[in-house]
């Protein structure tokens, strides 16, 4: 779990960071949108992870359009479980398909 974050910034909690994008799983192939969800002490780190874990899942490259912090629990699915993976460690990766 983050203690502190790399940055001028103080959280009372966890940092989870959400990344919009859009990823192929082959080349020339229509992309899939992806939100994805992940702790981590700051944005770098954040954009780092999430491309290592998306090239786990097998896409060849992605396009992160955004990212932002997670500032309220979410209470919609899937959304609330992703946040909860975040919290417990994992990076979620939400298809939208």
């Amino acid at each position: 779990m983050i203690a502190t974050p790399d940055n001028d910034n103080t959280s009372d909690g966890p940092m989870v960071f959400i990344i919009i994008a859009k990823a192929y799983e082959e080349s020339g192939s229509d992309g899939i949108d992806l939100h994805i969800l992940l702790c981590a002490p700051d944005d770098d780190t954040a954009v780092r992870e999430a491309l290592n874990a998306l090239s786990e899942e097998g896409f060849l490259e992605a396009d992160l359009d955004q990212i932002g912090m997670v500032t309220e629990v979410p209470v919609d699915e899937p959304h609330a479980s992703a946040y909860q993976g975040a919290l417990e460690g994992e990076v979620a990766i939400i298809r939208f398909d």
